[in-house]
């Protein structure tokens, strides 16, 4: 059985929709749980003006029946509230100007003019972006290449936790630095000062899971190694610029007695006591704790503009800005852990997964 997942939906647009294939029958699903995930998204001390305007709930569409789920695709939708400001702009209709007077017509140009974008960001997707498409207006690129589409990624993502908990397998989330600053009163200093500045900030986010058994993934093809899934995964995430598994790239300064985990025997238990590995050895895991580190670039959206052109007549500009955060380091650590709850539900199911809840769990209990 494997997971299928797509997304939907633009930053300023209706709605974001997700449909999730492969779940099977029978999986009882905690919407507040899936809820308070999104809810974790949204929260973090930088966040912008838009998370102000949002609270993001799911609500299900299809393949749930009395909250378990029905083994049939399931669809979900999460509304975007700030549409209600972008109804002109962002309209899916063309405006027929003949059956308008004048004065409704100048102000419908005027609003779709107001956010036309042609004033290219460094490090975002603009510039690539209106290029491979020939676009003259950055808006088409903006709104699906925005963060914003990770609302809809942490929806699957806490299904998928949700029913990896069954199974006894946890994950958590933590902020590791931002921009080099590990003490708290002192990372709030730091957002503060760079919100006065008009600039933004990035940092360090970790994930970790408690729980999963010997031997998800697998040595036999590259596809299907396990880290090289959680590493794709987690650097499809807008931002994340290094995946880091274990001790990652420190690695490379010790010899190899200094690194490997040494593995005994004690109590009746197969037992390591180190985990330099992360929990993952030869594209599997080994039973230990998994451990992905990511570092996030800062938001290239700022206050501060850096120079740039316009794609118009490629004259110098000042790079477009438009609301942002000035720092989302504790939001993307959400996404981060629900992209990978995402893989490891697909490997348990790959390696256990029935066509019900009943049966993965048979399977499971039966290794």
């Amino acid at each position: 059985m494997t997971i299928r997942f797509l997304t939907s939906g633009e930053s300023h647009g209706k709605c974001l929709n997700a449909i999730i294939e492969g779940i099977g029958y029978g999986y009882e699903l905690d919407f507040d749980f899936i809820n308070n995930e999104l809810k974790n998204r949204q929260q973090g001390k930088g966040r912008g003006g838009r998370m102000k305007i949002e609270t993001d709930k799911i609500e299900i569409k299809s393949g749930v029946r009395f909250n378990k789920t029905t083994g049939s695709p399931i669809c979900i939708e999460i509304n975007n509230r700030d549409f209600a400001n972008w109804q002109i702009p962002m309209s899916i209709s063309k405006f027929d100007f003949e059956k308008l007077n004048e004065d409704e017509k100048n102000e419908i140009i005027q609003k779709i003019e107001e956010k036309k974008i042609t004033h290219v960001r460094p490090g975002h997707a603009d510039l690539a972006g209106a290029i491979k498409f020939g676009a003259d207006d950055i808006r088409d690129i903006l709104e699906r290449s925005s963060a914003r589409e990770t609302a809809t990624r942490v929806a699957v993502g806490a299904i998928c936790q949700n029913i990896l908990q069954k199974f006894g397998i946890f994950g958590n989330c933590e902020v590791v630095s931002i921009c080099n600053e590990t003490n708290e009163n002192k990372i709030d200093e730091k957002i503060d000062e760079a919100k006065k500045l008009g600039v933004s900030l990035g940092g360090v986010v970790r994930v970790k899971f408690k729980g999963a058994p010997v031997g998800l993934g697998s040595f036999v093809h590259w596809d299907k190694r396990i880290d090289g899934l959680f590493a794709q995964a987690l650097m499809s995430i807008p931002a994340i610029k290094s995946v880091e598994i274990g001790l990652g790239k420190e690695v490379a300064n010790f010899t190899g007695d200094k690194i490997h985990d040494e593995i005994f025997y004690e109590n009746g238990k197969i037992t390591r006591h180190t985990n330099n590995a992360g929990g993952i050895e030869g594209g599997m895991t080994n039973g230990e704790e998994i451990v992905l580190t990511c570092a996030m670039k800062p938001i290239p959206t700022m206050n501060k503009a850096l120079s740039s052109i316009d794609i118009k007549d490629k004259s110098k500009v000042e790079a477009h800005f438009e609301r942002a955060d000035t720092c989302a380091v504790e939001a993307c650590a959400t996404v981060a852990l629900n992209m990978a709850s995402i893989v490891l539900l697909n490997a348990f199911f790959d390696k256990f997964g029935g066509d019900s809840y009943i049966e993965t769990k048979r399977n499971y209990e039966a290794r």
